[in-house]
Parts: structure tokens; sequence; C-alpha cells
């Protein structure tokens, strides 16, 4: 089949299709593997953010395209394919992460999980802006209930530390990531539309991205030189391999299955699971607050991602 092809299939409502074993599991592998990811961030303090986001990409494309390679998988594409590659890697393994790291400099971390878990959201509106979907009723609640639960959550925290001029810039710089990674959802559902695979699109991707960011350091004359520690290195490791390998190919997997909408809220679970390591790892206190929130958030869990009626 060639890339270019359209599915002929009559396309479903995707949120009213009940999730298999396997969307389940692509599921759980996206919420555990970004869910730890917010801890190995904190072991790479010390490095530029794009010096150590152009090294994970370099390991993460290289791991890919290996996986490309002993999988198979189409490589050779149109000029015009690789334009789209080109923008798949600027938005999503690239300028988010970016410019998420210039906003968390401004406004508490905390926030952040908040800012990001709108993504549930943002799916939403762009899948229907984009391509016309429409999320069910049912999804939209859901997606909406799971926001509150994480503002809630980490309500006290912003609270605390209040808003600022800077905050405001931080929180806006934050917002565009969020965007920036939602319209990376989209061209990664357009290419999968056009039968191109998740893992050839994400090599081609994670390699423009790679080189976007390595230009942007250049352009700021930083040292590619990182810290050889064992901190570190174990952070690198974790977030090449398991947070952009693993949980980018399960997460745009899984956005192909069961469309944007419902994928994406996985960004509202995995700050959950960031607060659970917390407590175990920080000693992060549950108020009432954040059970509230939690329990929102698995409501909204439940009523996106629970079975449907015939």
């Amino acid at each position: 089949m060639s890339e270019t092809q359209s599915s002929s299939l009559p396309q479903l409502r995707q949120a009213e299709v009940a999730l298999s074993t396997k969307d389940l599991a692509l599921y759980g592998a996206c919420v555990f593997s970004w869910g730890f990811s917010w801890y190995a961030m904190k072991m790479q303090l010390g490095v530029p953010p794009e010096v150590s986001l152009f090294w994970r990409f370099v390991i993460a494309s290289t791991c890919m395209w290996g996986w490309a390679v002993i999988g198979r998988h189409p490589l050779k594409f149109s000029v015009t394919t690789h334009a789209i590659f080109a923008l798949l890697g600027v938005l999503l393994f690239s300028t988010n992460f970016l410019v998420f790291y210039y906003g968390s400099a401004y406004i508490p971390s905390g926030l952040l999980s908040v800012v990001f878990s709108l993504a549930s959201v943002f799916n939403i509106l762009l899948a229907f802006l984009f391509f016309g979907e429409r999320a069910s009723r049912r999804t939209i609640l859901g997606a909406v209930t799971g926001f509150a639960g994480v503002a809630l959550m980490f309500r006290p925290q912003i609270m605390q530390d209040g808003l600022d001029h800077g905050a405001l810039l931080g929180l806006g710089l934050c917002i565009v990531g969020t965007l920036c990674f939602c319209s990376g959802n989209m061209v990664s559902s357009r290419l999968q539309k056009r039968r191109i695979s998740v893992i050839s699109a994400s090599a081609w991707g994670m390699l423009y991205g790679t080189l976007f960011l390595g230009l942007e350091a250049m352009i700021m004359g930083r040292s590619f030189n990182i810290l050889w520690t064992p901190e570190y290195l174990g952070g690198l490791a974790y977030l090449s391999i398991i947070a952009s390998v693993i949980a980018f190919g399960a997460y745009l997997t899984l956005l192909g299955r069961i469309g944007s909408a419902r994928a994406g809220y996985a960004t509202v679970m995995f700050p959950l699971v960031a607060l659970s390591v917390s407590t175990l790892l920080e000693g992060y206190t549950w108020g009432a607050d954040a059970l509230l929130g939690l329990a929102c958030v698995l409501s909204g869990n439940l009523i996106v991602l629970g079975k449907r009626r015939s």
C-alpha cells in the first residue's frame, strides 16, 4: 500500500470503540513511562535544557532507527512526506520540550502538570478543527473532569507560590508548549491516516527534532558537554529510552487506534503517577484537595476509557 493511500474503510467514531487489552497496555505504558519522567528531569539539573534534550534525542532517534531497520519498516518517502516528518520533529520532539523548560523557570512545578493536562482538552478541539472529528459528550465530560482533578491536586502549591508577571509569562510559554504537543498529535494522526508506520514517522521525526535542537544549542552558544555523573546519566538513559522511544511509540500507536481525544487523557493520568513517586521519594503529603483531585482524575479516566453500551 502506498504512503499516500487513504483508508477506504468507513471511519467509526473512535470515541465509542471499547478499549482492547492491547489498547490498555499501550495506555499504561504511556502513563507510567511519562509519570516517572518528571523525577528523571530533576536529575538533569546543571546542564542547559537544549543540550540535555539534544543528547536525549540523539540516543532516542538512534534507538528508533534501529527499531525501524530491524523491524523492516519503510524509510524511503517523498519530499512532501519528509516535510511533514520535519514538522512532527519540530512540534513533538523538540519545541514543546524547549518551551516547557523555559516556562518552568517562572512557574511552580505543579502548575506544569496542570497546564500539560490541558492536552486532553486541546486534542479534542484540534481534532475537530483539523479533521472535523467530534468527540462524544462522555469523552468531553471525562477530559474536563480529569483536568479539574489535576488542578485540585496542585492547587495548594500554586496558591502558596502565587502568580506574578514572570509566572504569567511562564504560564503562557507552557500553554504554547502544550499546543505544540497537541499539534504534533494532529500531524501524527495525519501520517497514520496515510498508512505510514508510527515507527517510520517517529524515526524521521526524532532525527529532524534532534537536528533542530542541535541548531538551537549552537545559535545560543551552548557547549555540548554534559555531567558524567551516575545521577545525570541515569536520568538521560531513562528519558531517552523509556520516556521517548517506548512512551512515544506507545502513545502515537494508541493515538491511531483510539483517537486523539481519548489517548490525550494519558496527560491527565501521569501527573498522578508523578505525585505517587514524589510521595515515596520526596515525602509528599496528600491533603484534602489532593484526595478530591485524585477522585476526579480517576472518575474522568473511567468516563473516558470505560466500556460503553452498544
